[in-house]
């Protein structure tokens, strides 16, 4: 690893009245996979949309390769990519639109574009033989491999997925979580939110785990299994 890519520190996110993430300080490696974990409602969505600008951040900073990340479109623009919670495909376009929409900020030239796409069809070749079919008409799986090929349309650098398996069949999983590791090895950082935490375990370098939007663990994964982090992090957020 070369370096920090992204770096947040001390970073809180509210929604009026209600803070959800508090004083948050994490960072993403060059060629590194993170995985953020943690309960339902300990503010894992709202870092990603903190990281992104997605929500304006009450306090602290976020930088992306020594750049200040400040809203959504500068964030693409420094290789910010997101796939959010649910998938949020545009379901009355076809696969290859919603693929074209995920390009836009790419140079504009068709052929660039085109060959783009040759690639995320080659990383998920059932889209490629859906292309022309409603996105809405998909599979969640296809749905999700989808969410990621659009994303992987801007060429970022760094992909941040928000819950990978939610309402997937293990199998499924299986396949996306097998593809993000070739997209890593290629070169691609990763910070990954996932509710099958042995899953997120199995495949990355080091874990942030939040509770109460409070970062509670920071480590490698064997660390947080030796220090029951990760049983520490839910049974607090059980109590909530």
């Amino acid at each position: 690893m070369n370096g920090d890519l992204l770096s947040a520190r001390g970073l809180s996110v509210s929604y009026g009245p209600v803070t959800a993430v508090r004083g948050v300080s994490l960072k993403v490696g060059d060629g590194e996979i993170v995985a953020l974990l943690g309960p339902n409602g300990a503010g894992k969505t709202s870092v990603l949309r903190g990281v992104t600008g997605l929500v304006r951040p009450s306090a602290g900073r976020v930088r992306m390769a020594g750049h200040r990340v400040d809203d959504p479109a500068r964030a693409v623009a420094l290789g910010i990519a997101h796939v959010p919670e649910g998938r949020r495909v545009f379901p009355g376009l076809s696969v290859r639109d919603n693929l074209l929409v995920g390009g836009w900020a790419v140079s504009g030239h068709r052929s660039k574009l085109r060959a783009r796409q040759e690639e995320v069809f080659e990383l998920f070749p059932r889209l490629a033989e859906r292309q022309e079919q409603l996105a809405g008409q998909l599979s969640g799986g296809e749905q999700q491999m989808l969410a990621i090929a659009r994303a992987l349309m801007s060429e970022p650098r760094l992909l941040l997925i928000d819950e990978l398996s939610l309402g997937l069949a293990p199998r499924v999983v299986d396949t996306l979580i097998e593809r993000l590791v070739e997209l890593n090895k290629a070169g691609m950082s990763l910070l990954l939110i996932e509710q099958f935490v042995h899953r997120a375990l199995g495949i990355a370098d080091r874990v942030y785990m939040l509770s109460k939007g409070h970062v509670v663990f920071e480590g490698t994964p064997a660390e947080a299994t030796k220090a029951g982090a990760v049983e520490e992090a839910y049974l607090l957020g059980a109590g909530a």
